[in-house]
């Protein structure tokens, strides 16, 4: 009789082969939770990182001990600041609209960054009160008195004049913003100014002035149609140049400090974006820009302040004893030759980010074309102040400030016939005026100076 088959072995490796089936099993199931787990947990990360950068500021201060200034990465493209219409809605689309539309036959429709800074102020309600459309942008940061930005922009309000809380890197915001009006131009005045600040805070000039007008043209070449661009460079420019007057034919590639750099830096980048993607560029070199509502880091308005609270100032003299003088220009007349390169820019020839044609690009200085020492300017305020100065005559310390500037201006004249008409007396007298009742200094100085315009403008 036959003995039965023997299923040992059979059983055996039958068994082996489902306990690699459940072996395999459980990896899969394993690698299957690790995965699901690592992209919850990285998903709530970002949700985290999310919520803390919108809700709190960042913790560190700038490096002159200053409170932190505002981050260019740390907003929202649709925050807004309190008591503005949302960012996106439709009020707040209504209200870019109605503050872009020009009032007057064939007017331009203009964003002007900065528009709450020293020249932005003024240019916006110059081109508001001729009939243009005019829509503002600016961060309000706290390089100066922040209140003093404010201020302006409550007067832009009272001439219906929209300024949005936003920045240059925003690229969201500026897509926005072109997307919901079709500018005709662009009058880019936002930057991050001052000499010597850049020896402290050298990332903040790099992140506005470079990093944001890259920015800016960005988003304009892709713009159809493309803005025409009217932007503030400096007469820094020219640096360690020695031949006087300053022209726009000579070197300028010797900066003296770094926020020169970054200008000489836009100036060149202008070239590029209006050889590769036709838009219309024109530079303005602006020559110490001086009048009522401006900087407080400018040496005109810091004097008049210590002056009058009797505090002792530093007078500037050059390595070799001379008196350091500059071409001081007062607002108004940078005002018309803003204006007149925007009447004067040609249509930019791109269209979508593509070059169509040959596209303007010009440099001008925009200057007063007397220079005065610095001297002069202390004994200006001193009169009109009635108060004398405790001067403290030191040596200019090597910290960026060039000794002189002086601009020749026959270029702009012959272009669109911009001609200064304002000395400096003249225009510190406007400023002291503006200044004391600004701040509300009642004193002998107000009478002096409402007695002298009364009588000026008698005569």
């Amino acid at each position: 009789m036959a003995s039965p088959p023997d299923t040992s072995k059979t059983a055996y490796k039958l068994e082996r082969y489902n306990s690699y089936i459940r072996r395999v099993n459980s990896t899969k199931l394993l690698n299957a939770s690790s995965k699901l787990l690592f992209r919850a947990t990285l998903l709530v990360a970002l949700v985290l990182v999310f919520f803390f950068t919108l809700n709190y500021p960042p913790l560190s201060s700038s490096p002159d001990g200053r409170p932190p200034r505002h981050s260019f990465l740390s907003y929202s493209a649709f925050s807004s600041p309190a008591g503005s219409a949302a960012v996106g809605g439709a009020a707040w689309e209504k209200q870019v609209r109605h503050s872009s539309t020009p009032r007057r036959p064939n007017g331009f429709s203009i964003l002007v960054t900065g528009a709450a800074g020293f020249v932005g102020a003024h240019c916006s309600l110059a081109l508001k009160k001729r009939g243009d459309g005019v829509l503002g942008l600016d961060n309000f940061n706290n390089y100066y008195d922040p209140s003093l930005k404010r201020s302006r922009q409550a007067l832009l309000a009272k001439h219906q004049i929209f300024i949005i809380e936003g920045d240059l890197n925003d690229g969201l915001l500026l897509t926005k913003l072109l997307d919901v009006v079709p500018f005709t131009h662009v009058l880019h005045l936002a930057a991050q100014a001052g000499v010597r600040y850049a020896m402290q805070n050298p990332q903040s000039y790099v992140s506005s002035n470079i990093a944001g007008f890259v920015n800016l043209l960005e988003v304009a070449k892709k713009a159809n149609p493309q803005p025409s661009i009217v932007w503030a460079s400096s007469s820094s420019v020219y640096g360690l140049n020695t031949e006087n007057p300053f022209s726009e034919s000579h070197c300028t590639d010797q900066p003296a400090s770094l926020y020169a750099a970054t200008k000489k830096a836009g100036e060149e980048i202008a070239h590029t974006y209006n050889h590769i993607y036709g838009l219309s560029l024109t530079g303005l070199r602006f020559f110490t820009v001086y009048g009522p509502w401006g900087r407080p880091d400018m040496a005109y308005f810091f004097f008049t302040k210590d002056i009058l609270q009797g505090k002792q100032i530093d007078v500037y003299q050059t390595q070799d004893e001379k008196e350091v003088a500059r071409d001081f220009t007062y607002i108004d007349d940078v005002v018309k030759g803003c204006l007149g390169a925007l009447d004067t820019a040609e249509k930019s020839t791109g269209s979508g980010g593509k070059k169509r044609g040959q596209a303007q690009l010009r440099v001008y200085n925009l200057g007063n074309t007397s220079p005065v020492p610095v001297g002069r300017l202390v004994s200006i305020l001193e009169g009109l102040l009635n108060t004398k100065a405790k001067k403290h005559v030191i040596k200019m310390p090597r910290n960026g400030d060039v000794p002189f500037t002086h601009a020749n201006v026959s270029l702009a004249y012959r272009d669109f016939g911009y001609k200064p008409t304002t000395d400096l007396a003249t225009g510190l007298r406007k400023f002291v005026k503006w200044y004391v009742n600004y701040y509300g200094i009642q004193s002998k100085v107000k009478k002096d100076i409402d007695s002298t315009t009364s009588n000026n403008e008698s005569n």
